[in-house]
């Protein structure tokens, strides 16, 4: 298999033709690419904006699409416990903490937390594809909802990408015009 074209953007183009597998990972990575892109840039001021008419910002997309990649690659899918800083969040006291705590973290941290938590996952995902003949059928626990198969983690991954670039692309262009899909 050819590896996917490029953008002009610099995000990986999903692949037309290819396993479910492939594809699948195609769209996350082009996604995640996207979350790339629109922070790509910013200083730690304008990671920090509120440019709309609610508490989101791109600081805390960040930090928070950090927190899914550990939740549903290293926690859930991996059955390991919440790395750090996860594991020790009091999430019943602030269950938007990672949101909420963005403004404490330069952008560079922020990135970098990101960054790490997306190759930790891809790691994850190898490790656990290794030990299945199957991966996207293998069954996942979960404790909380029931048990689940792999495609369900990644094709939620896909959903929570997707809802958060759209996101992206509304803050991104009221902090500075910058405009793009």
């Amino acid at each position: 298999m050819t590896s996917p074209g490029v953008d002009e953007h610099g995000r990986p183009e999903p692949p037309q033709r290819a396993d479910e597998l492939t594809i699948l990972f195609g769209f996350l990575d082009h996604l995640r690419a996207t979350i790339a892109w629109k922070t790509d840039g910013l200083s730690t001021e304008q990671l920090r904006e509120r440019p709309l008419p609610t508490p989101m910002m791109l600081g805390g997309m960040l930090k928070h699409l950090a927190y899914v990649e550990d939740h549903w690659f290293c926690h859930v899918l991996s059955g390991r416990e919440p790395c750090s800083p996860w594991d020790a969040v009091q999430w019943e006291r602030d269950p938007d903490w990672d949101w909420n705590s963005a403004p404490e973290n330069s952008a560079d941290e922020l990135r970098a937390l990101w960054s790490s938590a997306v190759d930790t996952s891809r790691q994850q995902w190898g490790l656990f594809a290794a030990e299945h003949s199957n991966p996207l059928d293998s069954q996942v626990g979960r404790p909380v909802r029931g048990d689940m198969n792999a495609r369900w983690v990644v094709t939620h991954m896909i959903e929570e990408y997707a809802r958060h670039c759209g996101h992206a692309d509304l803050l991104r262009e009221a902090i500075d015009g910058a405009v793009g899909d």
